[in-house]
């Protein structure tokens, strides 16, 4: 293994090593799904027998409207939380993502801590590369790395915010939209879209659909901060300026509002911590809600066995939701009463006015 490999192995363990200890989450954000309220049903007219969770995303169908949303990968220890997490996510019949490849690219010896088809052969897996790196690589090259694995997707990370504070991090990331137009065309696979905590905003998400992006995965602010694992990792909390970037962006429920109308699939994570908080973003439009940090946070306290239960009372929350609004599938619940308050409905009038502004207004 030569140095960079190292280097990337290294950085792996070290970003995965908080979520031992419960995660590095948001200093004073929220996610703003508590601006959601779901109005009640005392007379639902429906059995829990009759709900159907059932949710479609780039095209599978999905048991239930969950995807464990991009783990890890790129050390020893990977290697067995992603076999363990995505035997758990195909039995469920919900969604798994893997972590950044850009690992295994550099060292094949690595390739195998992607490698979980043997454990879950019919879960629905996507890939992982990061923007910039994906702007460098022929597109063969990224095809063969899905592959590998046998994904049925591939997700392009953007996480210029975490870059930026990262010493070894990039800092040029002209042609990554390009790279994703490309990728959109001439891959076999459907293509997501993630941020990685801080947001997608409604005019990046114009620009990703001109692009031919159809699924996203807006993660937004209110869960992890990459930025402050960054810090964490540095042992540099107290820095002034990594502590005013930790809650940089948009959060989850006001990504989720933002792009809920473009005609794309969603994923709304970033925070995402119970089944009725899944619910609340299902009923601002996402299609799928996205979980990463209690699943990793669950496997290092019990392993398998523990994600199973965690993934399970997630499903059992979504479900109690759905019951308890009258709603028997998503449709319904999307069509079922809700008040939106506080800080997301002032953001959404803040934001209104500017619906109709062309994709090209800026980055967002």
């Amino acid at each position: 293994m030569d140095d960079r490999s190292f280097g990337a192995e290294r950085r792996k363990q070290e970003h995965l090593a908080p979520f031992r200890r419960g995660g590095v989450a948001a200093r004073e954000a929220t996610t703003w799904l508590e601006c959601v309220r779901l109005v009640h049903c005392a007379v639902p007219d429906l059995s829990v027998a009759d709900v159907d969770l059932s949710a479609s995303f780039a095209g599978r169908t999905l048991r239930a409207p969950l995807f464990v949303t991009g783990m890890t990968g790129g050390t020893p220890e990977a290697r067995l939380l992603n076999a363990e997490v995505a035997r758990v996510a195909g039995r469920l019949g919900i969604g798994f993502g893997l972590g950044s490849q850009r690992a295994m690219l550099e060292d094949p010896d690595l390739a195998s801590t992607y490698e979980v088809r043997a454990a879950a052969p019919d879960v629905f897996l996507a890939g992982n590369i990061g923007g910039v790196q994906l702007a460098s690589l022929p597109l063969n090259a990224v095809a063969r790395m899905l592959e590998a694995v046998g994904a049925d997707a591939l997700c392009v990370h953007l996480n210029p915010a975490q870059e930026l504070v990262q010493p070894e991090g990039d800092r040029d990331f002209r042609g990554v939209l390009d790279a994703i137009r490309r990728a959109v065309r001439g891959l076999d696979v459907p293509v997501i879209v993630k941020e990685v905590g801080a947001g997608i905003s409604r005019e990046t998400a114009l620009r990703l659909r001109d692009a031919g992006v159809r699924c996203l995965d807006v993660a937004g602010v209110g869960g992890t901060s990459w930025v402050g694992v960054e810090a964490v990792r540095r042992g540099r909390e107290s820095d002034p300026e990594l502590r005013a970037l930790w809650d940089w962006g948009v959060p989850t429920a006001a990504a989720v509002a933002e792009v809920a109308d473009l005609g794309m699939e969603v994923i709304a994570s970033g925070g995402v911590r119970t089944g009725v908080e899944a619910a609340r973003a299902l009923a601002l439009g996402a299609s799928v809600a996205g979980v990463a940090a209690p699943v990793a946070g669950a496997w290092f306290e019990g392993g398998e066995e523990a994600v199973e239960r965690v993934l399970s009372r997630m499903i059992e929350g979504v479900r109690a939701a759905f019951v308890l609004t009258g709603s028997r599938t998503i449709a319904d619940l999307r069509a079922a009463p809700r008040v939106v308050t506080g800080p997301l409905r002032e953001w959404i009038e803040a934001r209104t006015p500017g619906r109709d502004r062309p994709a090209g207004g800026g980055a967002g």
